[in-house]
């Protein structure tokens, strides 16, 4: 058994050897640290040598997140059943609502593992649009006398190196397949 195992994991390698991801960003994600849903402090130092999937969400949105944190779990659940190793962050785009206990019961209604997936808070909203917009080129914008908060609505998949390697639709047609493909093929190059 643990010879097919072997020859199944060389096969995946192989498989993944040589391809490259179309139109790769190389954006560096800015140094950062915050507090996970836990209340412990997370932060690029805790991904650094790991390939992590991103996106920006906050627990009181109306539109687009509740669905992105559907298809990030979906995704987090199809990594884990094909034995890839990938961490998952969620940045809470409202830091001022987003306690880290909000944070980890929104994360329940999708996923009982967070083993492997942190939604940050703890910073300001000038902190997280920064970062937002010089690591992963999207908006953050929390409009004046409004509970909602304007924010890109795309994973992004970040490399080991800690560049976003590529983007992909967080809300609807998500690419599954083509994102663990993606990862695969990150990790075959480390």
């Amino acid at each position: 058994m643990w010879k097919r195992i072997a020859l199944f994991l060389v096969v995946l390698l192989l498989a993944a050897c040589g391809k490259t991801i179309p139109d790769a960003k190389n954006w560096p994600v800015e140094d950062f640290t915050f507090v996970d849903q836990s209340g412990q402090p997370f932060g690029l130092r805790d991904l650094k040598g790991k390939v992590w999937v991103a996106d920006f969400i906050f627990t009181n949105c109306e539109t687009v997140c509740p669905p992105m944190t559907a298809h990030m779990a979906k995704l987090k659940q199809m990594a884990k059943k094909e034995g890839l190793d990938v961490e998952f962050v969620s940045f809470s785009v409202d830091p001022e609502v987003d306690t880290p206990e909000k944070l980890a019961a929104y994360a329940k209604q999708f996923t009982d593992d967070l083993a492997n997936w942190h939604l940050l808070t703890g910073y300001s909203p000038a902190e997280i649009s920064e970062l937002a917009q010089k690591s992963f080129k999207t908006i953050v914008q929390k409009p004046a006398n409004d509970d909602q908060v304007v924010h890109g609505t795309s994973f992004y998949l970040v490399g080991p190196d800690g560049k976003v390697v590529q983007t992909y639709s967080g809300v609807q047609d998500v690419p599954y397949e083509t994102i663990l493909e993606h990862i695969k093929i990150v990790q075959s190059s480390q």
